[in-house]
């Protein structure tokens, strides 16, 4: 890097945006053909909110350079951050194309597809990512995702328990193995998973209401009672802890 550069991505770490585009600025008046130069400066007017100038440096970052993943990346992410997923998941499919083996792009387009509901294109990507690492379990854990919007539940803990094998202590995919259980009907297991969800973390509410509620379909009052009790000690809307007081109201005159 050019003391230039050094100078513009210093301004960049402190947070001084229109001091780092000004010195990105002089750089391409001596090197205009410097795509790293304009995802930088894209990055920049991204952290301005001026998705314009940021649409207009990413592209242009692409179009000096088709082989920069991380353009790709940004400009995707610019798209995402305003709604635009049509857009973000175009920009991310030239990635692709243009890299095909760069299994970073791949990942990030099968997440875009997941979140547009595209599910049975998000399972192509993330089965092509998995062929080439294997042991990308993060790629699994969407793959389960995917699944279990599917309504393939035991596809979708097949997945999650991959996952479980190799990364512990995390509440939420103990939370998402515990709904796909459930979507199984296997109570007993999904129980089991919400209490690891909530022994990860104590303040995760949702887990709490999750157990109160099979509990009580299960009629074990007691078990129900205390855990909607300490659903309602958590930081939950004042409306929601009303309507949980009146049922544990309910549960406890069956008693």
């Amino acid at each position: 890097m050019t003391p230039k550069t050094d100078s513009a991505l210093e301004f960049y770490k402190q947070g001084k945006y229109k001091e780092a585009i000004d010195v990105f600025s002089t750089i391409l008046e001596h090197d205009e053909g410097n795509a790293e130069v304009y995802n930088n400066m894209g990055l920049c007017y991204a952290k301005l909110n001026d998705f314009e100038q940021a649409e207009k440096a990413y592209n242009k970052s692409i179009e000096l350079n088709p082989a920069i993943p991380q353009a790709y990346i940004n400009l995707s992410d610019l798209y995402y951050k305003n709604n635009e997923l049509g857009n973000s998941i175009g920009t991310l499919e030239r990635g692709t194309y243009e890299m095909e083996d760069n299994m970073v792009l791949a990942h990030m387009l099968a997440r875009v597809y997941l979140d547009d509901s595209r599910y049975d294109m998000a399972i192509v990507e993330l089965e092509k990512v998995l062929d080439k690492e294997p042991e990308n379990y993060d790629a699994y854990y969407d793959l389960g995702r995917v699944y279990f919007e599917l309504g393939d539940y035991e596809a979708a803990i097949s997945n999650f328990e991959n996952v479980i094998e190799y990364k512990e202590d995390n509440e939420f995919l103990y939370y998402y193995l515990a709904q796909s259980y459930e979507g199984n009907n296997e109570i007993d297991k999904a129980i089991s998973n919400y209490l690891k969800a909530i022994t990860v973390n104590t303040k995760f509410a949702v887990a709490y209401k999750k157990l109160g509620v099979l509990f009580l379909a299960r009629n074990d009052f007691e078990d129900a009672i205390e855990y909607f009790e300490d659903y309602m000690n958590l930081d939950i809307p004042e409306e929601e802890k009303d309507n949980i007081k009146k049922l544990v109201e309910r549960i406890k005159a069956k008693l």
